[in-house]
């Protein structure tokens, strides 16, 4: 009774105070909004389940992810070829089935049979229990099974229910259909339900799912499925009931060492590396409710820093109405000193005070819900601005809703606990005489402490927010050794597998005929991939050097490119020539390097214009001649806060005649184009039907998945800094706003009390200027005070995400300077409106209200 009496009271304060109400429930609405939207990402993305069946029951075999096709030795492996699945699988009984799928998705030129022009949709390959495994049947038709899964069965489809409506317009008829999936027909079996992505949660998820053993009619003589090689399936398992998966990991790991010594097919050069490391090859088995979990590790770092950065806003938040409850403790001092003088306790007087901010922390926790929906969907859409399809559920779950809950009640006590301290610590007699109305109390310096903790929070926020926004800017405008002006780059299906390297160079050139006629287009090139959208790796063996061994220094990225790809790109030669038309399939392979790769594999003696190399093995070592070194140019869509990276190009016009199978899949599968330049200066929403038309009329199997300027590639890729650099901003004004408000109302709350004193210095001949100075005085000493505090607080905070900045040190000068100018001119406007009052009083009327 008593609970639900303080908050009847509380409520009809609220009434009477409408204007402090509404004030202090915005203040902790946004500090409470901010930190509830970042905890519900940080829900959707590292803590729920995958939406499947039991998901405690999956355990991923293998949590590495750092591997690609080519293989070698991983150390933490995660990633597997087929033939070492099927091992793995055979000497693990604790699971009920293992399903095996595709690391990454592939896009594949898709015409349904209603179609005129294929579709580009992402795919992955599956193992037939893939749906099984996890417990989902289909929305309409059926799932894969085992028997969908042997080679030479029929080729059979699933798509995703999110693919069936927006592309395919939710008609029925599509299960049993026949899609065109690049020249080979494949019969749609059935549609996933809604809700199912996958086994991992990323932008824009598979549209199509198709059975392991298709991925040889797809890839053509390119294919991975029986290359023991290629490293590119990972595998989840359901623990079967009552099992344990206590001794899978040792078990797996050794079935894993005995095969790399026996049975992996690597090079006999690879082979001392692998005996040297064979100890740190190991196989971890952890729980996979989550699916593989790509996305916490892409950005659980970047969720903790907002989410601290709001935390910091919510202490802000709280310290200002503190100061809004001390003032009004003071306003109402006397009422309180009455009601002790008839008899409430302390202990009453306390619990109401504490009722009036829990419930102003609640209402502010409602509104904060609307605001932490509203913020989570703009991170969202600048993290993935480009995503068609985010399954991302940002509605509020029961643990969102809990941690709202937890943070308002906890928030209300929060600052709450002080003024309703305070209230009670005035002598009722003093109180009812109005004591100490000119003079200073608890309340006053309570009040100045909390202000220098917003103004010392307040530099750290921005601080951070500032040097987070530098580090943007230095990576967007690092020199990536190319023009990001007048270049459009066009991302391209690659053409069917099918097609040999005949056909593939009649077709390149037809390509690029066709692009050079379109209007106000003044060149073109072709390329394997873009810059920042693709990267191949290979172990490099010079001419006359010692055998290279798998390793993070032995590779280099590479691309395959057209005679004209790099001079309209705008790549630099910087010695020896580039690649001309003259460099075809009628003379010797030729390489152009860029100065890291000199600098990796060649001795300062060596002149690179006369040395040899190849890939992987050392019989290939005189391969490709050098013919030119080009200025480093970023190509790699990661690593772009590294040093550039070890690159060298191949013309598109040569092809090697290896006799390696593994090495036959790399040149067949590195011909296949997926990237064009175009030098205009036209708007990409211009020329995209332009190019469709002239592709199509090409080849009516290439599909464009993309159009973009350069300089959009280049914000794209930093589209997760750009989001934590933008609401650390929007969180560091809003910082700064409650400042400049705490400051103000801390300002007008002394100056109110120091009515009658200015009154006297002014009948004594004080002028306005002196009232002002003294006014601003000492405000200003009390946020320098913080200032102080703040900038060694802001400084470890810069040590925090040291690792997050990119040509920016933890105490950036620049950072620091504008952090503290910004703080001082917020709160020298807030602290000069009362200050400019407090100059207009009449000395009568002060004296009179004495």
């Amino acid at each position: 009774m008593a609970s639900l009496s303080n908050a009847r009271y509380a409520l009809r304060q609220f009434r009477l105070s409408p204007g402090f109400t509404a004030t202090a429930v915005l203040t902790l609405a946004l500090g409470i909004g901010g930190t509830t939207a970042i905890f519900t990402l940080i829900d959707a993305v590292m803590l729920r389940s995958l939406p499947v069946t039991d998901p405690s029951a999956l355990y991923r075999i293998g949590d590495g992810d750092d591997c690609c096709v080519e293989g070698g030795p991983q150390n933490k492996w995660g990633m597997y070829s087929y033939p070492l699945v099927e091992k793995l699988r055979a000497a693990a009984p604790e699971f009920a089935e293992v399903a095996a799928f595709q690391a990454g998705l592939d896009r594949l030129s898709v015409r349904g049979s209603s179609d005129r022009t294929a579709k580009a949709l992402r795919s992955e390959y599956v193992s037939g229990n893939y749906f099984s495994v996890f417990g989902i049947g289909a929305l309409g038709g059926r799932v894969f099974t085992t028997k969908d899964d042997i080679a030479g069965s029929p080729a059979v489809a699933v798509l995703s229910h999110h693919a069936w409506q927006t592309v395919y317009g939710g008609e029925t008829s599509v299960v049993g259909s026949t899609f065109v999936i690049e020249g080979h027909p494949f019969t749609v079996i059935g549609i996933a339900p809604p809700g199912f992505f996958g086994e991992t949660l990323q932008s824009d998820p598979a549209d199509i799912w198709i059975p392991l053993h298709q991925e040889p009619l797809i890839s053509g003589p390119g294919n991975l499925m029986n290359q023991s090689v290629a490293a590119w399936l990972r595998m989840i398992g359901r623990l079967k009931p009552g099992a344990s998966t206590a001794s899978i990991a040792p078990r797996l790991t050794g079935v894993l060492r005995q095969w790399l010594q026996n049975e992996s097919g690597y090079p006999s050069n690879w082979m001392p590396d692998v005996a040297r490391t064979l100890a740190k090859q190991v196989i971890d088995v952890i729980p996979a409710g989550g699916g593989v979990e790509v996305m916490k590790e892409e950005y659980g770092r970047s969720l903790r820093i907002l989410f601290w950065v709001c935390g910091l806003v919510l202490l802000i938040a709280c310290s200002n109405v503190a100061n809004l409850l001390l003032v009004r403790s003071v306003a109402r001092r006397g009422h309180i000193a009455l009601r002790l003088a008839l008899g409430a306790t302390r202990r009453q007087i306390v619990l109401q005070a504490l009722a009036e901010s829990v419930l102003l922390a609640l209402g502010g926790g409602v509104a904060g819900l609307l605001i932490s929906m509203a913020t989570a969907r703009l991170l969202l859409a600048l993290a993935f601005s480009t995503a068609r399809f985010l399954p991302i559920d940002i509605t509020p779950s029961l643990p969102v809703l809990g941690f709202a809950l937890g943070v308002s009640v906890l928030t209300g006590i929060i600052f709450g606990a002080a003024p309703a301290w305070l209230a009670t610590r005035a002598d009722p007699a003093e109180a009812l005489r109005g004591q100490g109305r000119g003079g200073t109390d608890r309340s006053s310096a309570t009040s100045k402490v909390l202000l220098v903790l917003q103004a010392a929070l307040s530099i750290v926020l921005v601080t951070g927010a500032n040097m987070l926004v530098r580090s943007l800017n230095n990576l967007e405008h690092q020199d990536f050794g190319y023009q990001t002006h007048g270049r459009i780059l066009v991302s391209l299906n690659s053409p069917p597998a099918t097609y040999n390297f005949s056909k593939l160079s009649v077709l390149y050139r037809q390509i690029e005929e066709r692009l050079n006629r379109i209007p106000g287009v003044r060149g073109s090139g072709l390329a394997g991939y873009n810059p920042l959208t693709d990267n191949w790796g290979q172990l490099i063996m010079v001419a006359g050097h010692p055998p290279g061994q798998p390793g993070p220094d032995s590779g280099a990225s590479w691309d395959r490119v057209s005679a004209a790809y790099l001079g309209n790109l705008g790549v630099r030669v910087v010695r020896g020539r580039g690649f001309t038309e003259e460099d075809n399939e009628n003379t010797e392979p030729v390489a152009v390097v860029n100065e890291t790769f000199v600098k990796r594999f060649f001795t300062k003696d060596e002149d690179p214009l006369r040395q040899h190399f190849g890939l992987n093995l050392p019989q290939y070592a005189g391969t490709y001649r050098v013919i030119g070194v080009v200025h480093d140019a970023r190509f790699a869509m990661f690593g772009l806060r590294r040093p550039p990276r070890a690159m060298f190009f191949v013309p598109v016009a040569q092809n090697v005649d290896y006799k390696d199978d593994l090495m036959k899949t790399i040149e067949h599968g590195t011909h296949l184009t997926r990237g064009i330049v175009l030098v205009t200066n036209m708007a990409p929403g211009t020329l995209e039907p332009l190019l469709t038309r002239a592709l199509a009329e090409v080849d009516p199997n290439l599909t464009i998945v993309s159009v973009r300027k350069i300089e959009d590639q280049v914000a794209l890729t930093f589209d997760e800094e750009r989001s934590v650099a933008s609401l650390a901003g929007l969180f560091a004004i809003v910082a700064l706003m409650l400042a400049a408000v705490g400051t103000y109302g801390v300002t007008a709350y002394s100056v109110a009390r120091r009515t009658p004193e200015i009154g006297i210095r002014m009948a004594l001949g004080a002028d306005r200027a002196r009232v002002v100075g003294m006014v601003l005085h000492g405000a200003s000493k009390r946020v320098l005070i913080g200032l102080v505090a703040g900038i060694p607080l802001a400084i470890g905070g810069g040590r925090l995400i040291s690792t997050e900045l990119y040509g920016v040190s933890s105490w950036d000068p620049a950072a620091l300077s504008v952090a503290a100018a910004a703080l001082i001119v917020c709160t020298f406007i807030a602290a000069f409106i009362p200050a400019n009052r407090a100059a207009a009083i009449a000395p009568t009327n002060a004296l009179r209200a004495e």
